[in-house]
């Protein structure tokens, strides 16, 4: 037989506050990180999804002919040479079209859709098996004139960012494409479109 000797083993309550104080910061470090990383790691897909959807946007405008006053099947005259193209404040829509009917490059400027109101050029909305392809997204357009290719509006005489006649025409547009990800991050797509 054992004899007892009055030794006990176990903890006692201070050192069980102890431990579950310092699982506790612990648990709390290890949480931070893995939340951190956990929203780093959507943001390469977000990103991805934004320059498709940029360089899709910028094939549909690019398809169109310069200018409301071009020649839509390709004959010999661009506007600037018997008819004027569109004055710098006339840019954008044409009356009462939408995206479905517009018919040339500048009718895009101006244009601003976010989730799922971005849709393609049929107005049909895009789809992934979890809802809208695009939710969260943001895609502005803006066209202007830029012959000298400075990437500023030409109509900006005094450089405060806003045109300023609305009578500049010129023979270069430049379409600047803004997508905006669900997290923020803006990414910029551009073309320049030619009177050719």
């Amino acid at each position: 037989m054992r004899a007892n000797t009055g030794v006990q083993h176990g903890f006692t309550l201070i050192e069980l506050i102890a431990g579950i104080v310092v699982f506790g910061v612990a648990l709390a470090i290890v949480t931070s990180l893995v939340a951190s990383q956990s929203r780093r790691s959507i943001d390469p897909i977000w990103q991805v999804r934004a320059v498709e959807l940029g360089h899709s946007l910028l094939n549909e405008i690019s398809a169109k002919p310069f200018d409301e006053n071009s020649d839509p099947l390709g004959g010999t005259t661009r506007c600037n040479e018997a008819t004027p193209c569109t004055s710098s404040g006339q840019l954008g829509p044409d009356g009462a079209e939408t995206r479905a009917n517009f018919d040339d490059i500048d009718d895009y400027h101006g244009l601003d859709v976010e989730s799922a109101a971005i849709t393609n050029s049929l107005n049909e909305t895009l789809q992934s098996p979890n809802g809208a392809l695009y939710q969260g997204f943001r895609a502005q357009v803006s066209v202007f004139y830029d012959d000298n290719t400075d990437g500023f509006n030409d109509d900006d005489a005094d450089g405060d960012g806003t045109p300023d006649s609305g009578n500049v025409i010129g023979n270069t547009k430049l379409i600047r494409i803004i997508i905006t990800t669900p997290g923020g991050d803006a990414v910029p797509i551009s073309l320049y479109a030619v009177n050719y």
